[in-house]
């Protein structure tokens, strides 16, 4: 009998992979997104579509006793959050009071699956060793310094409190790949033959190709030694800027890529006024200060040895292989879009 799986959040970047690799593993799956979420990357065949509208456990619960299988998902995976937001309030209530809300109709209804994961994010341990560029760890004490880290250690916090709950958490770091938009800027400020980065001092980059973490996600939904575990997930190695400037130019053809440090107080000062416009527009403004509080950071290192050895995770995608995959796609893309407007 097939396995059951609810993705909570499944419209998104990520979402959208974890679907694809659901059905290819032969999961009778299910993508939970809201009424108003693009369903472009979920038109997959035996795929099913549930609408949830998190903000009303009533209708939440409506929506379980109508779509849920008989007894329940064997595993939920808790994709859905949002990295930024017009108001504080607004990462409380979508990082933390959906999962709270949704995590208790599950309860209310018998439907507590076998697993449930949740996707949380390295920014919940803030910025770690500054000096010595020692790796994060699982024994790191969290400390964010951003709104949205701080939403998220509130919520696993949470979870480690609901002693019926089969839980575990991954917290990887930047995920990058085809249709990824925060890294596709940063792309295509290269391609334009600019690359700006933020302080004068080394910043150690970390990143992990979303094709990795799916399959970390899936690993760690059938491993029993992940039961009540938290996991750092990356690719085991760190590069500098300058680095993956390189990269990024080289499979764009561009010969002359200006590199620009922008001094941390400007960053800061254009970060707040960003902010400020767009709050009063009640939007959330892509340039704000959690956004330059993650690009102070100046270490990203982090230790992935627990991931190695409870789930086997093994991590197949360097970051010069994840790149030809995903400036493939920005690059057929833009082709798309010059024939289109041609």
């Amino acid at each position: 009998m097939k396995k059951t799986l609810l993705i909570v959040g499944a419209g998104g970047f990520i979402g959208g992979f974890i679907a694809r690799r659901a059905l290819s593993l032969g999961y009778d799956t299910w993508a939970g997104v809201r009424a108003t979420t693009s369903r472009r990357w979920l038109d997959l065949p035996g795929l099913h579509i549930v609408d949830f509208d998190y903000d009303d456990p009533e209708a939440i619960a409506a929506t379980l006793r109508r779509e849920a299988p008989q007894g329940g998902w064997d595993y939920v995976v808790w994709n859905l959050g949002a990295t930024k937001c017009a108001r504080f309030a607004d990462f409380n209530r979508i990082n933390f009071e959906y999962v709270r809300t949704f995590v208790s109709e599950l309860r209310e209804a018998s439907l507590l699956p076998v697993r449930f994961l949740y996707m949380s994010s390295l920014s919940a341990l803030g910025p770690g060793d500054e000096k010595g560029y020692a790796p994060l760890t699982a024994d790191t004490v969290p400390a964010p310094d951003t709104r949205y880290g701080l939403s998220k250690i509130k919520t696993e916090t949470w979870l480690e409190t609901q002693t019926d709950l089969r839980w575990t958490i991954l917290r990887p770091t930047g995920v990058y790949g085809p249709h990824e938009r925060d890294y596709l800027m940063m792309i295509k400020s290269i391609d334009a033959g600019w690359d700006f980065g933020v302080g004068f001092r080394r910043q150690m980059l970390t990143f992990v190709y979303v094709e990795d973490l799916v399959e970390a996600i899936f690993l760690a939904l059938n491993s029993p030694q992940a039961l009540h575990r938290k996991y750092i997930i990356s690719e085991d190695r760190a590069y500098s800027q300058a680095e993956f400037r390189r990269m990024v130019a080289k499979r764009l053809g561009r010969r002359l890529v200006i590199p620009v440090r922008l001094p941390l107080w400007a960053v800061y000062a254009a970060s707040t006024v960003a902010e400020k416009i767009a709050a009063l527009q009640g939007k959330a403004s892509t340039l704000n200060r959690d956004k330059y509080r993650i690009m102070r950071q100046r270490n990203w290192n982090c230790d992935i040895t627990p991931a190695r050895r409870d789930l086997g995770f093994d991590p197949q995608w360097s970051l010069e292989r994840g790149l030809d995959a995903t400036i493939a796609a920005y690059l057929e893309e833009k082709k798309q879009h010059k024939k289109k407007h041609s």
